[in-house]
């Protein structure tokens, strides 16, 4: 379980943190206590459950972009955190396509201008790198990735992803040893999950918030690749690795600074047309779909981590099986689009998932 009183009280400097995960990771922090600074280059979406779980108000909300470097390092001096955690990223596969050379730019170079950032301060214990389930040189094979496998990427975010660890890794290599930690006290690890669903989330070319915003407009739902399957996840099982990860980097150092998986148990496992049916059964009325017509860009068919290590070495297990994260997230939704407080909403399925956990 998380440490309350471990958290109470420390710096934290969190990247993207106007995102959807880092939205959610955001709530998190406030409620164990901890001082978050965090730093973004906007909020990416309206609406946004930043914005709508007012989740700025208890934290510092700083604008920036990662890929400048002189103004990160700045807004990192300034706060002088002892934990840094990076989740700011250009996130979407189909984006990608789109701008490839804004996909790198975010997610090599932010990576390494965050880690150079790091490496001037004194006074950071923890620092981990957020990266992707796609960061894997996908075989579509039916066993789980584990961490020792061959990164890789087809699609511009994927390799970017690939690369942000391959950065995290020289980085680490170059400057922050684990066998000389004793000289630099850093301690640098990355977290490797992907298809997190819950409430809050509007990205556009995601399948809950596309299934969301059809099904309260009355309209069908388009379903781009149906037979694709994913390891799906609630939003805070993950988090929850996250931070437990933070909690172990700060404590233990060089032991747990190394790639760690954070993905569902088979159970998790679903297509895409599986995954839409179930929430459009708990949506119940208007909820409507069909499968997109014309070619799509490329996507992995299948994809699933192996989080074995995390289980063993960190006591991390997903708490919540799809059909009760995708009643959450339904949950989530029925209750913004009714005009509820959806603070106190996100308030209530963080108690929820600590009951349940």
């Amino acid at each position: 379980m998380v440490d309350r009183a471990f958290w109470r009280g420390r710096r934290v400097f969190l990247t993207g943190h106007t995102g959807f995960k880092g939205a959610w990771l955001s709530l998190w922090l406030q409620r164990l206590g901890a001082r978050v600074t965090g730093y973004s280059i906007d909020v990416p979406t309206e609406p946004s459950l930043f914005l709508a779980a007012r989740i700025g108000d208890g934290m510092t909300d700083t604008r920036g972009d990662v890929r400048d470097f002189a103004a990160l390092s700045k807004a990192m001096r300034e706060v002088a955190p002892e934990i840094v955690i990076h989740a700011a990223a250009q996130a979407l596969v189909r984006a990608s396509y789109a701008d490839p050379i804004g996909t790198f730019a975010t997610n090599i170079m932010g990576t390494a201008h965050l880690l150079e950032a790091v490496r001037s301060r004194a006074g950071v214990k923890a620092v981990l790198i957020v990266t992707s389930d796609k960061c894997y040189a996908n075989r579509e094979g039916v066993r789980g990735y584990r961490e020792s496998d061959a990164l890789g990427g087809y699609d511009p975010y994927s390799a970017s992803k690939g690369a942000a660890e391959i950065v995290t890794a020289s980085m680490r290599n170059a400057y922050f040893q684990p066998a000389a930690y004793r000289d630099h006290g850093v301690a640098v690890a990355s977290a490797r999950a992907g298809n997190v669903i819950g409430g809050g989330d509007w990205s556009a070319d995601r399948i809950i918030p596309d299934l969301m915003r059809a099904f309260s407009s009355g309209v069908p739902a388009m379903l781009r690749n149906p037979r694709a399957i994913r390891p799906w996840q609630f939003v805070l099982d993950p988090l929850a690795g996250y931070l437990l990860l933070c909690e172990r980097l700060s404590r233990e150092g060089p032991a747990f600074a190394e790639a760690w998986n954070f993905g569902p148990d088979l159970s998790g496992m679903r297509t895409v047309s599986e995954l839409a049916e179930a929430a459009a059964r708990l949506w119940g009325v208007g909820a409507a779909m069909q499968n997109a017509e014309g070619p799509e860009p490329h996507e992995a068919a299948i994809l699933r981590l192996d989080a074995s290590k995390a289980r063993l070495r960190l006591g991390w297990r997903p708490k919540l099986d799809c059909d009760m994260a995708l009643l959450l997230t339904v949950e989530w939704y029925r209750a913004f689009y009714a005009g509820q407080d959806v603070r106190a909403l996100s308030d209530r399925q963080l108690d929820r998932w600590h009951e349940m956990a």
